[in-house]
């Protein structure tokens, strides 16, 4: 079992991104969290401040989910063609 900490690994700027990498991740089986910034209280103030959420995960998953990140941003819908 690996006892490797979850760090945040980059900001996610909208909930499709949240709902693409999502299952991406967890197909990949990279254990990861997603958070997202809303709270009620303020109304989704801290969202236009600082992003939508987060994923956090093991550090040495990192470069691994950026460049899952890089492709659902630069809007490729192969993306396990690129991993491979």
């Amino acid at each position: 079992m690996n006892d490797e900490e979850f760090v945040k690994i980059e900001i996610l700027e909208s909930t499709f991104e949240a709902q693409v990498v999502g299952p991406i991740l967890e197909e990949e089986n990279i254990p990861h969290f997603i958070r997202s910034y809303h709270d009620t209280a303020y109304n989704g103030l801290f969202q236009m401040q600082k992003g939508w959420g987060e994923i956090r995960a093991r550090l040495s998953q990192k470069e691994r989910i950026l460049e899952i990140l890089r492709l659902v941003r630069s809007g490729n819908h192969d993306i396990q063609g690129e991993m491979d």
